[in-house]
């Protein structure tokens, strides 16, 4: 499996690296999941723009920024090359989610339908981190709060969100 063959949808990152620490070859990173627990597991990586897998030697928190040791990356110099590299995992090896969780690349293309109406709203464009659940972006200016209140059925297998809009929701955000 490599990154030059597969497309990007076959891929999840779960970690943004930084710049190097210390001089042995790490590197500091973010990570890009809610789950600190799924790098525990992680066996290998592979990192944007460059197309072999990278072993994983260690991986741990240090005052709150992880620090990626990845096999064959052993000096100050090797390490600055994947500066600003996406760490990426194949799909299939995603974290499992709790009931009522989802992933924001499952909700981006869902259609949402207003249960009133039954009329589309539109297409989920992006997920904007907000307090509580966040909020989908719905073409250029709809936002609508991703909560169980509103957002009724989540149906991702069939690219489909139902939800019970308020009065005036819709337009808050228009022209």
């Amino acid at each position: 499996m490599s990154n030059l063959t597969n497309p990007a949808s076959d891929w999840v990152a779960i970690a943004l690296l930084g710049k190097p620490r210390g001089n042995r070859g790490e590197l500091t990173a973010i990570s890009l999941t809610s789950k600190p627990e799924r790098f525990d597991s992680v066996e290998r990586v592979y990192l944007s723009g460059h197309d072999q897998p990278f072993a994983v030697e260690e991986i741990w928190d240090h005052n709150g920024s992880l620090i990626f040791k990845l096999e064959g990356i052993d000096s100050i110099t090797d390490a600055d090359r994947y500066r600003d590299c996406e760490v990426r995992v194949p799909m299939s090896e995603r974290t499992a989610l709790d009931p009522g969780e989802y992933f924001h690349s499952d909700l981006i293309g869902c259609q949402v339908i207003d249960l009133s109406t039954g009329n589309s709203i539109g297409t989920v464009a992006d997920i904007q981190d907000a307090a509580g659940g966040g909020l989908l972006v719905i073409g250029d200016d709809i936002l609508i709060p991703f909560t169980s209140g509103l957002c009724k059925v989540i149906d991702v297998a069939n690219r489909r969100i139902e939800v019970e809009v308020p009065e005036g929701l819709l337009d808050i955000n228009r022209p």
